[in-house]
């Protein structure tokens, strides 16, 4: 078990592993070569097109200003300098709320903090119970200030015989020691009661405030496609009726009054492999010509057999030209086979209606007496979708959820050996006693520090390494629709498998290699006993995983080490056009799967050890604090969210949190209840039962607002628009909202086709170009002039850039999604 030597240590390694990161960090950032990985997002929203450099060619690459290798830290002030509404403005609600869980464990555990190292390390360290089981259980000097060190009954009477008879016989008073005890047991039970009222105070709070932005955050949004869509699954089959005829059918009978038109679903995953091959080609033209601009005299040639090694030497240009030429006819041909086949359309489609009261009216009730048909819910936002998902019949979601749910069982259990093997290193006392031939080197001081105080969390660490990978894949076999529902989901699966392997794990399989000879040299009645001595004494291998994971591990976020040397080998030798660039220097977003149940981790730790060991608190504060100063840099500069969920993942941090509350309070009881104050557990059994009330409180008060679409909400958004924007053509604006993407590659004039077969409107009503179509200034611009009549409208989401907010909190009109322009294509 680790000592206070092997934590200072460890503590030695993680800080400097931290500042050599973070002074790799200041000097990287400045150089312009690195300008693309370090500030991606200024160059996607188009705040940058070049990095800041001098004019000869050294400083190109090298940044030669050597004052500015002096601001070692000044990216701090900057990440905080930007408000909350600017930075909801730039980078959407979803990363704002993210910030705020990190803010948020900070404000929570600084009170605690204080008032458990004031109280609560004093009375521990004054009982002493330790000192008199030091020879049959493993212990640290960390340990003698848990809860641990509390004495029970049985262990008071061992203490009194021995002071008794050979110390201080005129001098104990066993009754008065006994009522110490008991004053000591009242006093962590007193502190689990005022640190839950304070952390549901808190949640209180947060929840309010959450919940009022995203309500906030729709009212201030301007004129947006999912709004007026609803998603409907499960459509039933209609003897002599086609999907978009059912459809049709349907929806005019159910809602006649506010149905405007559906967009049809087809399964063209197939179609994807081409599109993806042609833009290869594409890609590959794109390079020789620009090669063949730059040097005009001699046309780029290559070799047609495999990875051009051998074969017969053509010209590239039109080698590629010709390949494509070829890929357009074949996915013209399958284009035509995936339309015209009934069989390609898909039970599902994207159902659109004349106002937001209609929309939420259709998405939030049952549409059917059977309940398994026509299954209605709000509608993704247009980059959200997961559009290969579609395709999955409905009934085999069921099967796919529960192959699932049986597979993350197993990988749950699986990981229990490698959980415990890190648990091995981490109890070299316990190995020791159980492997005596294993001593010698083990006993050198250096390497039980390096094992006892930094290994395990690291090993640890890359175990976890490939896991969210593994459980996004899970979560995608299952069938989402949603990207934004798949990260949860994953997110979901994380969080559990934090709980069972890296929390209750650690502590069943760390107990047993420690107490592993007290187990088999003790009578079976005595083993709660040691489980409950010894279930504190992990702090000492937790402090060591936040160390590794929640210090080093953040300055290594900042540091971006492996998206910059993934660039610049991309840039080497694959980068050969513009576009290879962006994709490239693409950063991607917060990966939620990962760094949510990560963060949910520490909440956990953090409550559950308040009482239990409070010297692991100043641990956890530093990580909140340098996390919220890590993370709010990179929202800001380099993360490029993919969608906007609207913070539809808060209520899940709240119930998980609360989820740590029990477990602390249930802990707890557990604990004292091996120390035989039976007494004193009946107060902390009625804990338990009031913060699972306050949390269906919050449910029912504030969970809503992140589930429904509140109609009074939507009516008043309605009469708004009719009054400011009369005259708005919502076919227009909706016709091609929810296109499948792989449509969107063709010409204008081809997805005319497209769309008119997809899409099924009143006949009352004309895409006439002669018809004014007055909607947002965002989304506005005129028709294609070689297409009068029915040339589709300009892309709900002009996919080549992302969006940037605009959001006020004391405005309900303010918000909107501004576009910049491609280069050389002007918008009105």
């Amino acid at each position: 078990m680790a000592t206070l030597s092997d934590i200072g240590v460890s503590a030695l390694i993680n800080i400097l592993t931290a500042f050599a990161f973070l002074l790799a960090f200041a000097v990287l950032r400045i150089q312009p070569v690195n300008d693309r990985v370090y500030l991606p997002k200024w160059y996607i929203n188009g705040g940058r097109s070049s990095p800041r450099s001098g004019g000869n060619f050294v400083a190109k690459f090298v940044n030669l200003d050597f004052e500015t290798y002096l601001t070692f830290l000044n990216w701090m002030p900057k990440a905080l300098k930007m408000s909350e509404s600017e930075l909801i403005n730039h980078a959407g609600l979803d990363s704002a709320v993210f910030l705020r869980i990190y803010s948020l464990g900070f404000k929570i555990f600084v009170p605690i903090t204080a008032v458990a190292l004031l109280i609560l390390i004093p009375v521990n360290v004054s009982s002493g119970t330790l000192f008199f089981l030091r020879k049959e259980l493993v212990v640290s000097d960390i340990d003698k200030l848990s809860i641990s060190n509390v004495p029970s009954k049985s262990v008071r009477q061992v203490q009194y015989k021995i002071f008794n008879e050979y110390l201080f016989a005129k001098f104990s008073s066993f009754s008065n020691e006994l009522w110490w005890d008991y004053f000591r047991f009242f006093v962590h039970i007193g502190l689990e009661y005022l640190f839950t009222i304070w952390i549901c105070y808190m949640l209180y709070k947060e929840y309010d405030n959450v919940a009022t932005m995203r309500l906030r955050f729709l009212a201030s949004q301007r004129r947006r496609a999912e709004q007026f869509t609803v998603v409907v699954r499960n459509v039933p089959q209609i003897s002599g009726n086609s999907v978009s005829d059912s459809l049709d059918q349907f929806f005019k009978t159910n809602h006649p009054d506010t149905y405007l038109c559906h967009q049809a679903v087809y399964n063209a995953n197939k179609f994807v492999k081409l599109m993806r091959k042609r833009d290869r080609l594409q890609n590959w033209l794109d390079y020789n010509q620009l090669k063949f601009e730059r040097h005009s005299e001699k046309r780029p040639t290559k070799k047609t057999g495999f990875l051009g090694l051998w074969g017969k030497r053509v010209d590239s240009i039109d080698f590629y030209k010709q390949q494509i030429k070829e890929i357009d006819k074949n996915m013209a041909l399958d284009r035509q086979k995936v339309l015209k086949d009934t069989k390609s359309i898909l039970p599902v489609a994207f159902v659109s209606f004349k106002s937001r009261w209609g929309a939420a009216v259709c998405a939030q009730t049952q549409q059917s007496k059977n309940p398994t048909l026509w299954l209605t819910n709000w509608a993704p936002e247009p980059r959200d979708i997961y559009w290969q998902n579609l395709a999955i019949p409905f009934l085999s979601l069921t099967i796919r959820k529960l192959i699932i749910s049986l597979s993350v069982f197993a990988l749950v259990f699986f990981y229990m050996i490698p959980i415990a093997f890190v648990q091995s290193l981490a109890n070299l006392e316990g190995l020791e006693r159980v492997a005596p031939f294993l001593r010698p080197v083990i006993e050198l001081k250096f390497i039980k520090s390096f094992l006892q105080g930094f290994l395990p969390g690291l090993a640890l660490k890359i175990f976890l390494y490939i896991l969210p990978t593994i459980l996004m894949i899970m979560s995608n076999i299952e069938g989402h629709i949603a990207l934004s529902t798949l990260e949860r989901r994953a997110s979901a699966k994380y969080y559990y498998f934090m709980l069972v392997n890296v929390f209750l794990g650690s502590i069943v399989t760390g107990t047993a290699f420690e107490q592993l000879h007290s187990f088999l040299h003790q009578s079976p009645t005595q083993i709660p006993r040691t489980i409950g001595v010894s279930i504190p004494m992990k702090a000492t291998f937790f402090i060591t995983y936040i160390m590794v994971d929640g210090w080093a591990g953040i300055a290594g976020e900042i540091l971006r080490l492996k998206p910059l040397v993934i660039f610049h080998l991309k840039n080497m030798f694959l980068v050969k056009t513009e576009r290879d660039r962006e994709q490239a220097m693409d950063p991607g977003s917060v990966d939620y799967p990962e760094t949510l149940p990560s963060l949910q981790l520490y909440f956990r730790l953090g409550i559950v050890y308040a009482v239990v060991t409070p010297i692991l608190l100043p641990f956890i504060l530093i990580f909140f604090a340098f996390a919220y100063l890590v993370y709010r840099h990179q929202i800001i500069n380099v993360y490029n969210q993919r969608y906007e969920s609207g913070a539809a993942f808060w209520p899940h941090v709240h119930s998980r949190i609360i989820a740590s509350l029990v477990i602390s309070q249930l802990l707890l009881l557990g604990l004292l209840s091996t120390k035989e104050a039976a007494n004193s557990t009946p107060l902390l059994a009625i804990l338990p039962i009031l913060t699972l009330s306050f949390n269906q409180y919050c449910k029912h008060r504030f969970e809503p607002a992140f589930r429904r679409y509140p109609l009074e909400e939507a009516m008043k958004k309605d009469i708004m628009d009719q009054t400011t924007e009369p005259d708005i053509n919502l076919t227009t604006f909706l016709a091609d909202a929810y296109l499948h993407p792989i449509f969107r590659s063709f010409e204008e004039e081809e997805l005319v086709e497209v769309r008119v077969d997809k899409v099924r409107v009143d006949k009352n009503q004309s895409y006439s170009s002669n018809a004014q179509s007055q909607t947002s200034d965002d989304h506005s611009s005129p028709s294609p002039p070689h297409h009068p009549t029915t040339s589709p409208p300009q892309d709900v989401y002009h996919h080549g850039f992302p969006p940037q907010y605009a959001y006020n909190f004391s405005s309900s009109t303010h918000y909107g999604y501004h576009y910049e322009a491609e280069p050389g294509n002007s918008r009105d």
